[in-house]
């Protein structure tokens, strides 16, 4: 097998140590930014599912304030018919 200049230059060249440990650096790096980037998406994904859950309970609140009114209401009308 014939190798082309190029990659004689690149397999036989002085500094191809350095060359894989770049490439293996940028890897690492790559890599990183990969589980990074995944993280921030999962953390986007819990703070929106919190704001949902807020939302919800805020809403139960709601309800049950009307709930307590009308039974606040009902105790009143009882009272006033006796």
């Amino acid at each position: 097998m014939q190798l082309g200049s190029w990659a004689r230059s690149r397999w036989r060249g002085a500094g191809s140590i350095r060359e894989r440990k770049s490439v293996s650096v940028k890897g690492r790096r790559r890599e990183e930014r990969t589980q990074w980037e995944k993280e921030r998406e999962q953390l986007a994904a819990l703070r929106k599912h919190h704001e949902e859950e807020i939302d919800h309970h805020k809403k139960e609140i709601q309800r049950l304030q009307k709930e307590i009114e009308r039974h606040k209401h009902k105790i009143k009308e009882l009272k006033d018919d006796d």
